[in-house]
């Protein structure tokens, strides 16, 4: 660089692209003053380096209050370049610098030493119940009044080890009996030892895990800072991922989700996802420290922000868990009760402590158990009178049936919804309400001390769900009934339980509060995309307006492509709008349908892999069955499926010669895929995908958003699909050197009507996706590949 800005030391390149300079200085300004940079940049800007060098510049600032760098992504792909990015910033760094210290967070299942090799009964589906009740097992055996000490838990632990090569009776690590001198049997995570036996260990008829004792033993006497107990020195290492951190915690014998939740407010770089900085339970218990003004946040995917925060921030409690939620305090009261009756209870004197503790009563305990017993009745009562009404022949046809939503109110107006209505007039008062999660604790402490088994109660999510219920607000939030799709034979051929999940779902349709307060809580940084415009629409529905309403500033950049114009071609096609009314239901060959159906076809013709997006994966499917029918090359359709199908799908369509894949605008290979080089030949968005317009909570929040900005429709439902079309094209070009073409086909995007959205497109792309009819495409098309 000439006249190196201050921050050149962290840039990890020889030399920024201009939009990534001036990025930087614009996220550095703001944060300096508490602010925020709002960035949209299109794919290939830099976005990652540019907010990495920003935060990483005031976090080693020493005039700067910053102490590190909390970066959120909702894509694992976007996880893992910033990954990238900061490995390749600590290996460019000046000799005398240290290395940027990194740690990415990641779920209980990816790092417990026993999950991961599957022993101790312990496997990904149960490891958060075993390990919190082996992580409290533990506790109560080295605490105040406990039984012994962490040191001596893993000493003996360790000395299994060395008991069992002494007498020289170890099993071998096939687990067969070997002779005199052999290794013993140590667990082994991913090649690397530890100083354990393969299962958890005893002490007497109490099991405990000897990682966490590990832990326990190497945090300081005097409850000191649990930084203490981290078995390496993390400013050495730079980043950390999950199978480092497992390596160096469980080979030292210590717990690796412990160190990592150690670490979180040690390092200068966090890497997480949305949950860590927004779900209640998540922050509350593990990453609560990076909610701080010293720490620079970089949201990345913000135009995710919106809608996975208001799932994060709405609530629901599931019919099956009101019924677990009843049993649960039944086996409560039952000691007591079994002792009024004459019987003699040995749990009795407990459950009374545990009372007295939590300044709970028997009868509060006794009427919440009512209260979630009638609730279940009422609810039941609510989805029979509902299908009988909507599907006369349910009981006949279970297994045609679709998910489904109650409305417990009009979702276009707010007030009072019907189960709180129900309640008051069944006489349930503010009291059961108010004192359901105490209940809830208190129930889950009794039954933690009189059961041995790992698993999680129903009661303390139960409590919290139905005292939000009755605590929130009806204008911002919307309660239904959802009814998800299943079949259990073994609930009653005659119940609807037998064909739905059902749940009370507490719904927040403006989460712009929430969002906007969590936010402010942080000392500043960056929120990016490469969709994030309109600006102002998304800064009222993040709440930065709000933050700038207080005095701090909110920046905004709007970075295009910078690679060689020439390079590509983009059409928007005005062709017959994609609606619902136009074109029919998948089969139907009206005129609108048809239309389409060429223009893809004449699109998917080209060299190379082509993507195809659909407004739904009902539409994708018959895209797909129609395109097979008149294409040469393989014709790939991606259905709602797991991660694995689509890892594996994703390998099929980058293998070999070139092929067309459809897909739904709303599924996962339209965002944060990389399909660099020539993965990717062209894009083709079909219509514009705004959700079902008739779901009752959709219509809940278009109304709270009317309320809000006035303009309901377009800021809660037209904006986000203008966005996730834009997301797909925006997979073609992703570098200086790639070509494609990208094309957004209806006539919406291509010319301004009473319900068009070419004005959500940035200025830039307005230009670059100049209108062209139908029967001209393949002639456009054509001539950009003579300029091949």
């Amino acid at each position: 660089m000439t006249d190196d800005p201050p921050w050149a030391d962290v840039f990890g390149h020889e030399e920024p692209y201009p939009e990534q300079a001036d990025g930087i200085d614009a996220a550095i300004e703001a944060a300096r003053d508490g602010g925020f940079l709002a960035l949209e940049g299109a794919c290939g800007t830099g976005k990652t380096m540019l907010a990495l060098t920003a935060g990483i510049d005031r976090v080693r600032d020493p005039d700067s209050d910053f102490e590190r760098v909390f970066v959120l992504t909702s894509v694992k792909q976007q996880l893992r370049q910033f990954e990238t990015d900061l490995d390749t910033i600590n290996a460019t760094l000046p000799d005398d610098s240290d290395p940027v210290s990194g740690l990415t967070l990641v779920g209980k299942a990816d790092v417990c030493p026993y999950a991961r090799e599957n022993r101790g009964g312990i496997d990904r589906e149960n490891v958060y119940e075993r390990c919190e009740g082996l992580r409290e097992r533990t506790r109560n055996l080295v605490g105040e009044g406990g039984e012994t000490t962490a040191g001596a838990l893993a000493s003996e632990a360790r000395s299994q080890q060395v008991g069992l090569l002494d007498s020289g009776t170890a099993s071998g690590s096939d687990g067969g009996s070997t002779g005199g001198g052999a290794a013993a049997d140590y667990l082994t995570v991913d090649g690397e030892p530890t100083p354990y036996p393969p299962d958890t260990e005893t002490v007497g008829e109490t099991e405990f895990c000897p990682f966490y004792a590990g832990f326990l033993d190497d945090v300081p006497d005097d409850g000191g800072d649990p930084a203490a107990a981290v078995p390496f020195d993390v400013t050495e290492l730079g980043h950390v991922d999950a199978e480092e951190l497992v390596r160096l915690s469980a080979g030292h014998g210590s717990c690796p989700h412990s160190v990592m939740g150690a670490l979180v407010p040690e390092v200068e770089v966090v890497i997480g996802n949305y949950y860590h900085a927004f779900d209640p339970t998540t922050t509350a218990t593990f990453t609560g420290a990076l909610l701080d003004d010293a720490t620079f946040l970089v949201c990345d995917e913000a135009h995710m922000l919106e809608p996975r925060v208001r799932d994060l921030v709405s609530d629901a409690v599931a019919d099956a868990s009101l019924r677990d939620a009843v049993s649960e305090i039944t086996r409560v009261v039952q000691p007591l009760s079994f002792e009024r009756e004459g019987a003699e209870s040995a749990d009795a004197d407990l459950v009374r402590g545990e009372l007295e503790e939590s300044d709970v009563t028997v009868e509060e305990l006794e009427a919440v158990r009512e209260f979630y017993a009638a609730l279940r009745e009422e609810l039941d009562r609510r989805v029979t009178a509902h299908l009988d009404r909507e599907r006369p022949d349910w009981r006949a046809s279970m297994r045609e049936l679709d998910d489904d939503e109650i409305p417990l109110r009009d979702p276009e107006e707010p007030g009072e919804d019907a189960i709180t209505a129900w309640a008051a007039e069944a006489g349930y008062g503010d009291r059961v309400w108010s004192r359901a999660p105490a209940v809830g604790a208190t129930v889950k402490r009794v039954l933690d001390s009189l059961e041995d088994e790992d698993k999680r109660r129903a009661a303390p999510g139960v409590g919290r769900t139905v005292n939000a219920w009755y605590r929130e607000g009806h204008t911002e939030f919307f309660r239904a009934v959802d009814l998800e799709r299943t079949f259990d034979e073994t609930e009653p051929p005659d119940s609807w339980r037998r064909a739905y999940n059902a749940s009370l779902a507490l719904y927040n349709c403006l989460p712009s509060g929430p969002i906007g307060e969590r936010l402010g809580e942080f000392g500043g940084g960056v929120v990016m995309s490469a969709t994030l415009e309109p600006m102002d629409v998304f800064r009222e529905v993040t709440g930065l307006d709000q933050l700038a309403e207080r005095g701090r500033p909110v920046v905004e950049r709007t970075y295009g492509l910078s690679f060689p114009p020439e390079n590509r071609a983009s059409f928007a096609v005005d062709a017959p709008k994609f609606t619902h009314a136009n074109r029919g239901a998948p089969g139907e060959r009206t005129d609108a349908r048809l239309a389409h159906l060429d223009a893809v076809a004449t699109v998917a013709r080209r060299e190379g892999n082509v993507l195809v997006g659909a407004p739904n994966y009902a539409e994708a499917a018959w895209f797909a069955d129609e395109l097979d029918e008149r294409l040469e090359k393989p014709v790939l359709l991606d259905e709602s499926s797991g991660d694995r199908e689509t890892e594996s799908l994703k390998d099929a369509f980058f293998a070999g010669q070139g092929k067309v894949l459809v897909t739904s605008l709303r599924g996962t290979l339209t965002e944060g895929v990389d399909y660099r080089g020539d993965r990717l030949a062209a894009a083709v968005v079909c219509g514009v995908p705004i959700i079902n317009t008739a779901r009752p909570r959709t219509r809940a929040v278009v109304a709270a958003y009317d309320r809000r900005f006035a303009s309901g429709f377009e800021t809660a439902l037209t904006v986000p699909a203008v966005r996730k079309a834009r997301q797909a094209v925006g997979r073609v070009i992703r570098g200086a050197d790639e070509r494609g073409v990208r094309v957004l086909l209806d006539a919406r995007y291509a010319r301004e009507s009473w319900n068009g959205v070419r004005e959500y497109l940035p200025e830039h792309e307005r230009e670059e996706f100049q209108p062209v009819s139908t029967d001209m495409l393949s002639v456009a098309l054509d001539g950009f590949g003579t300029a091949e």
